[in-house]
């Protein structure tokens, strides 16, 4: 059976079902091109995204003439319709993956409902699974209409493919043709082959597995929502963004991967294709900034229990696997394409070895928020923040690989000597509103040193801002957070002259570049890159900050019209305004939350 020409669709083409370990991504042709499995950084089962001739795919379409396609997501939920109008009839196909306990192992992977709503259908399903980042053979078992998948690769999980119609095989893949009456509907199931597992599942009817399973992830996905504490303006869209940034939370270790994917390139055609599927301090911090803001206090609580083990150790590292070991290697996939020919395709990532002393700030910020809004820290956590701020105090006057991972050489970045400052300041306010031990003058004193250090060595007289970098005369994203970490008030004459060199350097209507690399190579890495979707949310907070209201509405529904047709973003834009870089992507949907917030708050007091 031949799989050759598939095309490559538009990133924005695909949406993300996913259980707490994992996602899969669905193209809006039914067609599930995207799954680590059983976890997050787990090697790949279908790749087709990132190659899509030999990378393996999941896909069921309706044989009809002239199809339109729609995709959306059942409210309140992960739960994912995609359906196809034509003609001949209309059909929907239901994607969700299985919600499970933490402990239940090995974890369901994909459900696939089938329906023709109107009209008798066929339809044709292809389940080419292509193991290990599509590097590893298989064998192929058709017994009682049931498939099993072996990788020949040890190590690699088995995969077994069920359905309530007939399955056969097709030169070692999944295959089935079957036609619905209107009405009519079909199962598919594909999860991980369990022997423990095998008799249970035999004896229980596919159809009823699905419709439990079913029930039970609807009223999951439900449930966890209602713990949403918010009510204000642009609801919709930050439920959506909360279930986003959920579904990239590990249920078994409370990390939270940076995004689900790797490879999928941040310029087409272009060598920035990083691996993404790793818990960034950073990152992770925002996140949990984000749901104690909308009170899921729970995620905060198990990722404070998954740094805590973490931060007893040794210093802290810049990212970490979910599971929290350290290894990061780089590796390119020689044997992969890349999306549209983007070489090369990278797992693992290089970064996990640089300095980027920014990370103490947004990670002791978040304690702060989660000690002030939910509950008291312990003393124990306590001293463990006083091991990061020894960190601080040692390296914050170091030359680091900054936010944006420099691959060049090591500057001062301003962005870095921000959340260091920010790292000292909120630990002294947590220190105090508990009561802790703490030496109190050096610690203030190294605050206040800080401090001085950005206000007067990092502004530019000339550019009438501050800059990137010390000697630098150009602006970078990242200073937008000066605002929002209370370092300096949004009103103050040198802030709002730093938002006029921002507007002149870094603007285009809506859309923000986090630097100009063309006029300042600084980065280490050809190519432009595109305008990127956090920064611009960023802006969008900055100028409610500062009183400009009416400005940040009208900018915030533009940058909404950026998303895709599900609500969901990647984290740059091209120059045309598609989606490019990994998706969905979680920096991007906190700071979609806390400009929303933001805007809210603001608006409610007009």
């Amino acid at each position: 059976m031949q799989h050759q020409h598939r095309p490559y669709l538009p990133i924005a083409n695909y949406g993300i079902i996913g259980n707490l370990r994992t996602v899969a991504l669905v193209s809006m042709s039914g067609s599930i091109d995207f799954m680590s499995f059983p976890r997050f950084d787990s090697p790949t089962v279908f790749t087709a995204l990132l190659d899509a001739n030999r990378g393996g795919y999941f896909s069921i379409e309706p044989q009809m003439a002239e199809l339109q396609t729609k995709q959306l997501y059942l409210p309140g939920t992960a739960v994912l319709i995609t359906r196809f109008f034509s003609d001949d009839g209309i059909a929907e196909i239901t994607d969700y993956m299985p919600l499970t306990p933490h402990d239940e192992q090995p974890p369901a992977a994909i459900v696939r409902k089938v329906k023709a709503i109107r009209g008798k259908i066929t339809f044709k399903m292809h389940c080419v699974p292509r193991f290990n980042y599509a590097a590893a053979e298989h064998t192929s078992t058709l017994h009682n209409n049931e498939i099993v998948f072996t990788p020949v690769d040890n190590g690699h999980v088995e995969l077994r493919l069920m359905a309530d119609v007939n399955l056969e095989l097709k030169d070692n893949d999944g295959y089935a043709e079957f036609t619905l009456d209107e009405l009519q509907m079909a199962h598919v199931v594909l999860e991980a082959a369990d022997t423990n597992q095998q008799e249970t599942r035999k004896t229980a009817h596919v159809k009823d597995y699905v419709a439990g399973s079913y029930h039970k992830t609807v009223t999951g996905w439900r449930k966890w929502l209602s713990k949403c504490n918010y009510k204000g303006r642009y609801a919709e869209l930050i439920f959506r963004s909360a279930i986003t940034l959920k579904l990239m939370t590990s249920i078994e270790f409370g990390s939270v991967v940076a995004a689900p994917t790797f490879g999928i390139p941040e310029t087409l055609g272009g060598n920035r294709n990083w691996d993404y599927r790793f818990t960034w301090i950073r990152d992770a911090a925002f996140t949990m900034y984000a749901f104690l803001a909308l009170g899921f206090y729970e995620e905060a609580t198990q990722f404070m229990e998954w740094i805590s083990s973490l931060c007893r150790d040794t210093d802290l590292n810049l990212l970490y696997e979910i599971d929290g070991k350290k290894d990061g290697e780089e590796k390119e996939l020689d044997h992969l394409e890349g999306y549209k020919a983007s070489k090369p395709v990278r797992i693992g990532n290089a970064a996990a070895n640089q300095l980027q002393t920014d990370i103490y700030g947004e990670l002791i910020d978040t304690i702060y928020i989660y000690n002030k809004l939910h509950k008291p820290i312990t003393y124990e956590f306590w001293t463990l923040i006083e091991k990061q701020i020894s960190c601080v105090i040692r390296d914050w006057k170091l030359p680091d690989h900054g936010i944006w991972e420099i691959r060049g050489e090591k500057r001062e970045f301003l962005h870095s000597r921000l959340m260091c400052w920010v790292a000292m300041d909120r630990a002294i306010k947590i220190a105090e509103d508990r009561s802790f031990p703490y030496p109190q003058a050096e610690w203030q004193q190294v605050r206040d040193e800080i401090y001085k250090d950005i206000y007067l060595n990092f502004w530019n007289e000339e550019v009438q801002a501050w800059v990137q970098h010390k000697e630098s005369k150009h602006v970078d994203a990242s200073v937008l957070l000066m605002p929002l970490t209370h370092y300096i008030a949004p009103l103050e004459p040198r802030w709002l002259a730093t938002m006029t060199a921002i507007e002149k350097q870094l603007k285009l209507d809506v859309l923000i570049y986090r630097y100009r690399n063309n006029v300042e190579k600084i980065d280490g890495l050809e190519g432009e890159e595109g305008t990127f979707n956090m920064c611009s949310f960023w802006y969008i907070e900055a100028l409610a900050k500062s009183g400009r209201i009416e400005e940040a509405v009208e900018n915030f529904e533009k940058m909404i019209g950026y998303a895709n047709h599900l609500g969901l973003f990647s984290e740059e834009l091209s120059s045309k305004g598609e989606l490019l870089g990994n998706f969905p992507q979680a920096f991007t949907h906190l700071s979609l939350i806390s400009a929303a917030l933001e805007l809210n708050k603001q608006l409610e007091r007009l």
